[in-house]
C-alpha cells in the first residue's frame, strides 16, 4: 500500500499536534511509497513560522512528489462536478485534486479531515479527534 499526504498530516506534524506527530512516525517507519503533489507543497508552504517553513520543507523533500497528467486533473474536475450536481457536500478543488493524485497511483489519502475525501471515492487512512 502507498500513501499521499493530505497537506494537514505535514501541517500537524510541524505544530507538533500529537496525531500527526504519530502518523507520520508510523508511516516514515514502513517501506511504503509516500507521494506528495503540487496541491499540498503549496498549502504547506503558504504560511508558518521560518522554523515552520524549514520544517515542512525538510519533510516535503523527504518524499517522492508527483504530478497529475491531464485526464487525472479533468477526472478531478468531473468528480468535483457530479458532487455539487448532486446536491451533496460540496468537496474543495484541493481535496478533488489530492483525491486524484492518489487514485492515478493507487494510493490512500492521509488526513486528518477523512469526509473531505468521501466524496471521491478513494480509500482514506484518517487520523485525529475529527479523523473518520
Amino acid at each position: 500500500m502507498s500513501y499521499v499526504l493530505d497537506s494537514t498530516v505535514i501541517i500537524d506534524y510541524v505544530l507538533g499536534y500529537k496525531p500527526g506527530e504519530e502518523i507520520v512516525e508510523r508511516l516514515f517507519g514502513q517501506s511504503e511509497a509516500i507521494y506528495i503533489g503540487d496541491v499540498v507543497t503549496c498549502e504547506c508552504l503558504s504560511k508558518g513560522t521560518p522554523e515552520d517553513l524549514g520544517v515542512a520543507r525538510a519533510m516535503l523533500q523527504a518524499l517522492e512528489y508527483v504530478t497529475l497528467s491531464p485526464d487525472d486533473a479533468a477526472w478531478a474536475g468531473d468528480a468535483r462536478r457530479t458532487r455539487i450536481e448532486a446536491g451533496r457536500r460540496k468537496p474543495s478543488t484541493t481535496d478533488a485534486l489530492i483525491a486524484a493524485l492518489a487514485r492515478s497511483v493507487g494510493a490512500t489519502v492521509v488526513t486528518r479531515n477523512g469526509r473531505d475525501f468521501d466524496a471521491f471515492d478513494v480509500p482514506v487512512l484518517a487520523y485525529g479527534e475529527t479523523g473518520s
